[in-house]
């Protein structure tokens, strides 16, 4: 499963795809009752205090896309890319609020992280809130950390001959995550807590490993991708499982470790610990 390549190989080619290619999002899913995105990496779902100077929202660009109000049912963190869902009245979005708060739903990641973690497992680890002074003011300071369980399954891992650390290689490998809860940030955090951080995560992971990846493979973004959902149509109640194709970006990545043939036998099957 590990192998390693020139550095020539790794950089042969590789172009990184312009930012903001298009305004327009690609639409994985759409009826009348809800609608689905691939979310790029760098978009936000909505305006927030945190990032008060972005102009580019998925909410608003989706609505003027389809020309109807949308109304968000969960979120995404502004690096992660991938599934996104909207509802399209108010009702519905609350049916699907509830399937989320009763954790009913499931969500599958991909994600490339440092070292090689076990075949699978499960990280149950509490987590603090994590409260932001801008848009936290009125959050309780002195809250328990609150339940987190996060299951993961190495599918792939690769050893490069570079230095990055102390070592004479590198070892990485690609993840799949399927959080049980939904905290915030819960994989980027339960990951770094496994020693196994997400490159380009530069806020939970490691800037050595964050810095290779810019200049070795011109990737200058959080490899983490939000590549399936399954949840139950809340009007008809079967079940919807929605798929995302990962990014340009990621898949270069992707492709340079040699892991194509992988992510496209990947499913989002529950992972079977």
């Amino acid at each position: 499963m590990s192998e390693s390549k020139s550095i020539g190989a790794l950089e042969q080619d590789f172009q990184s795809p312009t930012k903001h290619e298009s305004d327009v999002l690609e639409i994985i899913y759409r009826d009348e009752y809800l609608v689905a995105i691939n979310k790029p990496s760098g978009l936000l779902v909505h305006r927030s205090a945190v990032d008060r100077f972005e102009t580019r929202f998925a909410l608003q660009m989706l609505r003027d896309q389809i020309g109807q109000r949308v109304y968000p049912v969960h979120r995404l963190d502004k690096p992660t890319s991938g599934l996104l869902v909207f509802a399209l009245s108010s009702e519905i979005a609350r049916i699907l609020n509830e399937q989320f708060q009763q954790q009913q739903v499931q969500k599958t990641y991909l994600a490339i992280v440092r070292g090689v973690p076990a075949t699978c497992g499960k990280i149950d680890y509490p987590l603090a809130e994590q409260l932001d002074k801008m848009t936290d003011s009125a959050a309780r300071l002195n809250k328990l950390p609150q339940p987190a369980i996060t299951h993961f399954q190495t599918l792939a891992s690769t050893e490069l001959p570079f230095a990055v650390g102390r070592y004479p290689s590198s070892r990485y490998s690609l993840v799949k995550l399927q959080p049980k809860t939904g905290r915030k940030h819960q994989l980027r955090r339960h990951m770094k807590h496994a020693f196994h951080p997400i490159i380009g995560d530069t806020t939970h992971g490691e800037g050595r490993h964050n810095r290779f990846f810019r200049r070795h493979f011109n990737c200058h973004r959080l490899l983490l991708a939000a590549t399936g959902i399954t949840f139950n149509h809340p009007k008809t109640c079967a079940t919807l499982p929605l798929v995302a194709d990962l990014s340009a970006e990621f898949t270069l990545v992707v492709n340079k470790l040699n892991w194509s043939e992988t992510v496209a036998s990947t499913n989002n099957r529950p992972i079977q610990l």
